[in-house]
């Protein structure tokens, strides 16, 4: 099958199914031999219908007699397509827009209702000419508003309200709507940044470099496959987001030290440490996910690094480690709202039951891997995700019970520049400030006077 709107149907119809929407996208591609610029409308309309969802369900509530919800499901995702291309792509001429969305009726059980779905995409192309504007209609409350047009749940809304106020929280869901850029680190034990910029630029991939970060490299455009640029089979670089990268130096491993990875799965921190660290001295990766540590093991046989010792479990249950190490990164799992442009429908999956779960397993990992730390070693918890009950809270609630550690500002790190520090001596990355993925960290030293 070559038809990348029907491919997105069944994409789509697998999300609604409960799959996750990179792994319904991947499944249907896998199966599909596309051309480029089909390849990218599919993704495109499998990813930006899940994003826009919201949105797209309250064009429906709005324009048709029945609400999104009490749609066949089907329709309600062949309608969700329609107006997706109508409102967010440009390049698609609305009668094409229309005309497929028809076809897609017709061809998927539905050919009794093509006159409906053909009118009310007509509907919403005539409003649009009529008022010269946007058709949809959205309420006062600047939450529901801002979440209608934005296409977000209202508690991600109001947590963000909170700590930016109305104009920052609106750029910030504009950020998190666009699509994502893919960021290299350069692995400084095979090559150098100047080496791979012109490797990648005789290949015709357009980059950049990423201020603050020596090992980063932005590409920009479309790239195609990853395994097939220049570098990545020799291991020269590895894809990680500039704010990932930002977390291992602020951990600042040095040659020589003992470090554990106490969430380490999939490894791109890890990775970093180990070059870091001249691929000298010992890194424990730790995690509780083999196949997750198995893409950790590929990764740094790929980079060919040597001081990664693998370890399959739970950080919370391990007292080997007792008084061991000379730094511990905890990069805790979160509920990554700080990268939901990457996962469409992180959104739509979490919620404020599974951030406050989520908080009771980082706080038990903190206080647990906390003990791996020797007298004056450091601890940096990291998470990607902009909700303060898992980060600010978290850090305060672990100082609060534990007298023998303080929050340390790196000094000499200029990598780690002002605009990411808050008077509390954490780090945060806001993606609209910085245009990078929203990250939070901390580094913490536990004094010489305790056990």
């Amino acid at each position: 099958m070559t038809n990348p709107r029907q491919l997105a149907f069944i994409a789509l119809r697998d999300v609604h199914k409960g799959a996750y929407a990179d792994v319904a996208l991947d499944r249907v591609l896998q199966k599909a031999s596309l051309a480029d610029n089909d390849r990218r409308l599919l993704t495109e309309l499998v990813y930006g219908s899940v994003r826009r969802q919201r949105t797209l369900d309250t064009l429906i509530d709005q324009l048709a007699k029945k609400k999104s919800d009490q749609q066949p499901q089907d329709l309600r995702t062949i309608l969700h397509l329609g107006f997706y291309q109508l409102r967010y792509q440009e390049r698609i001429p609305a009668s094409a827009a229309v005309n497929t969305t028809v076809q897609l009726a017709k061809e998927n059980g539905f050919s009794g209702l093509t006159g409906f779905v053909n009118g009310l995409l007509r509907q919403y192309i005539r409003l649009a000419e009529k008022i010269k504007g946007d058709p949809l209609q959205l309420p006062e409350n600047p939450v529901e508003r801002l979440g209608i047009l934005h296409s977000f749940p209202d508690w991600i809304i109001q947590v963000w309200l909170e700590q930016l106020g109305l104009a920052e929280t609106e750029q910030l869901c504009e950020w998190m709507n666009q699509s994502p850029t893919i960021d290299l680190r350069i692995n400084p034990l095979r090559t150098s940044i100047e080496e791979v910029e012109a490797a990648l630029q005789s290949a015709g991939i357009l980059v950049r470099r990423i201020p603050h970060l020596p090992q980063a490299l932005r590409l920009i455009g479309s790239a195609g496959s990853i395994q097939k640029l220049p570098g990545f089979r020799e291991g020269w670089w590895t894809v990680q987001d500039g704010s990932a990268q930002l977390v291992s130096h602020l951990l600042d491993p040095q040659p020589g030290e003992v470090v554990i990875d106490a969430c380490a799965a999939p490894g791109g921190k890890t990775t970093h440490i180990a070059e870091l660290m001249a691929d000298k001295g010992k890194i424990w990766a730790c995690d509780r996910t083999p196949s997750r540590l198995r893409k950790l093991q590929e990764n740094s046989q790929r980079l060919n690094l040597q001081s990664i010792q693998i370890y399959t479990g739970d950080s919370r249950h391990f007292n080997q480690f007792q008084n061991s190490a000379d730094r511990v990164l905890l990069d805790a799992p979160c509920s990554g709202l700080g990268t939901m442009h990457r996962h469409a429908d992180a959104r739509w999956r979490q919620t404020p039951e599974s951030v406050r779960e989520l908080s009771v397993l980082q706080k038990e990992l903190l206080t647990h891997t906390s003990t791996f730390v020797k007298p004056g070693g450091v601890l940096v918890y990291a998470t990607c995700t902009l909700h303060p009950a898992e980060n600010e809270e978290v850090i305060s609630a672990f100082l609060a019970e534990s007298p023998n550690w303080q929050i340390e500002s790196p000094s000499g790190i200029e990598i780690l520049d002002s605009a990411h520090s808050t008077p509390q001596g954490w780090f945060k990355v806001w993606p609209h400030q910085q245009d990078m993925d929203g990250f939070f960290m901390v580094r913490l030293r536990k004094t010489n006077n305790s056990e």
